[in-house]
């Protein structure tokens, strides 16, 4: 019988899950905090604007290679040593954004802080299959949706309120204060999750041995690619979405604040629902649903650059588009890690790296034909979702014998 509460081993704190959610959190928003400063920002270091969007750029590809690097040493090392380490650096590099002279040294910073963030995310990941299993693991990878669906929302709401209080060099600061009371959080709360007898043995070689095998399995992989590609249309969105509804349909900041805001409180919804419904009902059918759903979603954004469409229209298929995405997520998550209880920091690591670095890839393309064309986002959007789907139909019903879970009857029927 699959457990009723989400509620961690009882060797581990009451407040571990807590603590998990909350690492998703520090890292991405690091990319959106200061979004609202960014022009004072350019113009107080005397960039050029293409060169200051570097400083999200580098952000980004930050927080992508962070996991890649932090999951495999989680397993060798364990999760506590590692997470320590990514908050520390963290801290020491939110705090030289603050006091950065040139635009070079803040890039240079905020690729440091990606990385460092990075490693909050793939550590809850991991975390949270070694201490769950069954119902509480999907439960759980569906409440990491959410929490990244509330950062979505606070990070740039927060960072423009902040910003009538202090400058960008202020929020940097603020982020190292939130980096610090993580730091003291993990100290108490924070026991080790994986123990030793649980931990990968062996160096690099081990470790290129662990991604071969996770690379050899059609489920996994496809489960993997899904996801970066709706990614890729979920940053492609983020990154679209402001021309469109501000130059082509001339919604005041105010107005696209609330339609970001209304889309970010669905894919929080979505998210929990998602989570419901794959421990329920079943995993691989809340996920053709969410891509359905996204797929809705894109159709309407190709229709609406193609011909001239209501604004309603516009907005109710952005909606679509993040809420399929959000039901992707708790199903996908699952069936990728499942049944890699041996290796949930090195599989998370691919996860999150192909996540961002696709999404990384997608967001300038919507850009290409200027800010007065919805037609690149439809474009983009409708071509990542329909990979998706293709890597989904790749996914197969049986992973090879060697990555069997090793507890089978813990595990949620992927069904």
């Amino acid at each position: 019988m699959l457990p009723d509460a989400l509620a961690p081993r009882p060797s581990h704190s009451r407040w571990l899950p807590t603590l998990l959610l909350l690492l998703t959190v520090f890292g991405p928003i690091s990319m959106d905090l200061y979004l609202p400063a960014l022009p004072a920002l350019t113009a107080q270091l005397g960039a050029a604007t293409s060169v200051a969007q570097l400083t999200i750029t580098a952000c980004l590809v930050g927080l992508a290679a962070g996991q890649l690097v932090a999951g495999p040493l989680s397993d060798r090392f364990g999760r506590r040593g590692i997470l320590l380490i990514g908050i520390l650096a963290y801290i020491v590099t939110s705090a030289l954004c603050a006091i950065s002279p040139t635009i070079e040294l803040l890039i240079a910073a905020r690729l440091v802080q990606g990385l460092a963030g990075g490693v909050g995310i793939v550590i809850a990941q991991a975390a949270g299959r070694d201490v769950y299993s069954g119902g509480a693991l999907i439960r759980f990878y569906g409440r990491l949706t959410v929490i990244g669906g509330f950062a979505a929302v606070v990070g740039p709401l927060l960072g423009g309120l902040l910003n009538t209080m202090t400058d960008w060099r202020g929020l940097f600061v603020l982020l190292a204060l939130i980096g610090v009371a993580i730091l003291v959080v993990t100290l108490v709360v924070f026991r080790e999750t994986l123990p030793l007898e649980r931990r990968t043995a062996g160096g690099f070689a081990h470790t290129i041995r662990d991604f071969r095998m996770l690379l050899a399995d059609r489920v996994f992989v496809g489960a993997v690619l899904n996801q970066g590609f709706l990614y890729a249309a979920l940053f492609a969105y983020l990154a679209g979405a402001t021309f469109v509804l501000q130059d082509v349909y001339a919604l005041s900041p105010q107005e696209y604040a609330l339609a970001f805001g209304l889309n970010s409180a669905g894919f929080m919804v979505f998210g929990y629902l998602a989570g419901r419904s794959s421990e329920h009902w079943s995993v691989r059918g809340t996920l053709t649903i969410g891509i359905a759903v996204a797929g809705l979603g894109a159709v309407g954004l190709l229709a609406a650059g193609l011909s001239a469409v209501p604004l309603w229209v516009v907005l109710a298929s952005l909606f679509a588009l993040v809420g399929g995405v959000a039901i992707t997520s708790p199903p996908a998550t699952t069936i990728a890690l499942v049944g890699y209880p041996q290796v949930a920091g090195t599989a998370s690591s691919l996860l999150g790296m192909v996540r961002f670095g696709f999404g990384g890839v997608a967001a300038p393309l919507v850009g290409i034909a200027g800010a007065t064309s919805i037609l690149p986002l439809g474009v983009v959007t409708v071509t990542a979702v329909a990979l998706a789907g293709v890597a989904f139909a790749a996914l197969g019903r049986s992973r090879p014998k060697a990555a069997a879970p090793s507890t089978p009857s813990a595990e949620p029927a992927l069904h």
